[in-house]
């Protein structure tokens, strides 16, 4: 019980980090996405019974905001929880370059899944451009050890 309420007040931060981020560098056209590095930080940390339900949650509050196909982030999301449980025995999550790296992978594979599934199941493109894709990318990268590195000081992970 205590996990899924600290789980509950980290989704309220990354929530809060993702609207302040989006606000300052939305205007700039990155398009970056924090609650799935959130989501992917609590892969990396905890067990799939909270990886899982929380990489669907943090997609589907975001679904719940957007005007497009609703379920497209709650299912790419989820994909990427399962892909964070397939890089888990092979990286070493606790030092920032795979963090970074897995996050700049998982960032442009989400970007890219997500304007396929609009184009396929709504017949449109939401395609920002290269720039957006690549600055939103490089951005969640960026800020990935911090979140990982609260993630893990939360559920007392330390290395």
């Amino acid at each position: 019980m205590a996990n899924a309420v600290k789980l509950f007040l980290l989704f309220i931060a990354a929530t809060i980090l993702h609207w302040g981020l989006m606000t300052v560098l939305g205007g700039a056209g990155v398009n970056l996405n924090m609650m799935l590095v959130f989501a992917c930080a609590v892969c990396a940390c905890l067990g799939p019974q909270y990886g899982y339900p929380t990489a669907f949650i943090c997609g589907l509050f975001l679904d719940f905001f957007g005007i497009k196909l609703f379920g497209n982030h709650a299912f790419v999301f989820t994909l990427c929880a399962c892909m964070m449980y397939g890089l888990d025995k092979r990286l070493d999550f606790d030092a920032p370059v795979p963090q970074m790296a897995s996050i700049l992978v998982l960032s442009l594979f989400s970007a890219l899944f997500n304007a396929v599934l609009l184009h396929v199941f709504a017949g449109f493109s939401s395609w920002a451009g290269i720039g957006s894709w690549l600055g939103g990318a490089v951005c969640n990268a960026l800020t990935a050890p911090f979140v990982f590195w609260t993630v893990r000081r939360t559920f007392k992970r330390e290395r």
